[in-house]
C-alpha cells in the first residue's frame, strides 16, 4: 500500500463492513482518520484498533480519533459516509460538524437517492455522487473481513465546481489501496449498481441462498433477470441512459463474483435486523409507480419481504 505524500483528514461515518475496511486502509496509509462509531464497535476500536482480514492478510491499525459524537471529530477534508441508507434521514443533521468550507462528502450507500438525502442536511456543494464495490462485513465489533476484488469506488460530480475536489479526493483514496474511478456520468453508475443490487439482494433474501446458488438455479436466475429489466426500464423513464446490454452485462458480472457472496440487505433480513429493503427493491416499486413503469416482479419480491422488515423495525 502506497504511503501518502500529503496526509489528509478523513472522517469515516460508520464502522461496518465498508466504513471499517476503508478507515483501516486509509489509516495504514498515514492519513488522519477520524471514525464515527457507536456501541460495541466503538469500545472495541478504542481498545484494539481496527482489525481486517482478507486477501491482503490480517492487519490491525490504531485509530487515534474515534467517537460517537461528530463534534468531537471536527471538520475533515473528506467525509466517507458508510452507514445504511435508511439511517441517513436521522443521521444527516448530526454530521454537520464534520463539514468545513472545502469538505467533500462521499456517500457510499446502496440505492439511487443517498446523495440527495445527505445534501438536504450538508449542502449540494459538498455532497458528490459515489458508488462502492466491495464484499466486506463485520465479523465481530471492530473486526472486518473482506473477499474478492480490491475495494473500489466510482465517484463523480453532482453540481458544477466539484470536479477538482473529486480528482484530489481520488488521489487521496488511491494511496489507501482503494481503486477509484472518476466519472462525469455518476447517475448512470449509480443506476447500474442499482440494477444489480436491488434484484440480487431481494432474491437472495427470499431464497436464503448465496450468489452461487442463485445464478445456477434457472428459475431464480430468470426471476433476477426479469427484475433487472424492470430497473432498466425505470432508469430509462427517469432519463438515465443505461447501456443497451446493461442487464446482460450485469448477469455476466454475477457469473464471476464469489459464489459465497451475499448482499448486506440479505444478511440483515436473515438476522432479523432493519435493512435497506425500502431503499432497494422497495424503491424500484415506489419509483416505478411514480413513473408509471410496471414492476410486477419487483413488487412480488417486496411483498414477500416487507412483513419481515416490519417485524424487524418493530423489534430492533
Amino acid at each position: 500500500m502506497a504511503a501518502s505524500s500529503k496526509a489528509r483528514s478523513i472522517a469515516v461515518v460508520g464502522a461496518g463492513g465498508v466504513g471499517g475496511l476503508l478507515a483501516a486502509r486509509l489509516a495504514r496509509a498515514g492519513h488522519d482518520v477520524r471514525l464515527l462509531a457507536r456501541g460495541a464497535a466503538l469500545a472495541a476500536i478504542r481498545e484494539h484498533g481496527l482489525r481486517t482480514h482478507g486477501p491482503d492478510g490480517d492487519h490491525a491499525v490504531p485509530i487515534a480519533c474515534v467517537s460517537d459524537d461528530a463534534s468531537a471529530l471536527g471538520a475533515a477534508d473528506i467525509v466517507l459516509v458508510s452507514v445504511k441508507t435508511w439511517q441517513l434521514a436521522d443521521l444527516g443533521p448530526r454530521l454537520v460538524p464534520l463539514v468545513g468550507d472545502g469538505t467533500l462528502v462521499v456517500p457510499m450507500q446502496n440505492g439511487v437517492q443517498a446523495s440527495e438525502d445527505l445534501a438536504c442536511s450538508l449542502g449540494d456543494t459538498h455532497v458528490i455522487g459515489a458508488v462502492s464495490h466491495m464484499i466486506s462485513w463485520v465479523e465481530r465489533p471492530g473486526e472486518i473481513r473482506w473477499m474478492g476484488h480490491t475495494p473500489s469506488l466510482t465517484i463523480g460530480p453532482r453540481s458544477p465546481g466539484q470536479i477538482d475536489g473529486i480528482e484530489a479526493c481520488a488521489r487521496t483514496l488511491r494511496t489507501g489501496g482503494i481503486e477509484v474511478l472518476v466519472t462525469e456520468a455518476i447517475d448512470r453508475a449509480r443506476w447500474q449498481k442499482f440494477l444489480f443490487m436491488a434484484p440480487y439482494a431481494a432474491i437472495g433474501a427470499v431464497e436464503r441462498a448465496p450468489l452461487g446458488i442463485l445464478r445456477r438455479t434457472p428459475r431464480v436466475r430468470a426471476r433476477m433477470a426479469a427484475a433487472m429489466h424492470e430497473v432498466a426500464a425505470l432508469a430509462a423513464a427517469r432519463g438515465v441512459a443505461l447501456p443497451p446490454d446493461a442487464v446482460a452485462a450485469t448477469l455476466q458480472r454475477i457469473d464471476v463474483l464469489h459464489e459465497d457472496a451475499t448482499a448486506s440487505m440479505h444478511r440483515d433480513i436473515v438476522a432479523g435486523r432493519p435493512s435497506e429493503l425500502h431503499e432497494l427493491i422497495g424503491a424500484v416499486v415506489r419509483l416505478g409507480r411514480e413513473a408509471q413503469v410496471p414492476t410486477p416482479v419487483s413488487a412480488e419480491l417486496y411483498a414477500q419481504l416487507e412483513p419481515l422488515e416490519r417485524q424487524a423495525r418493530a423489534h430492533p
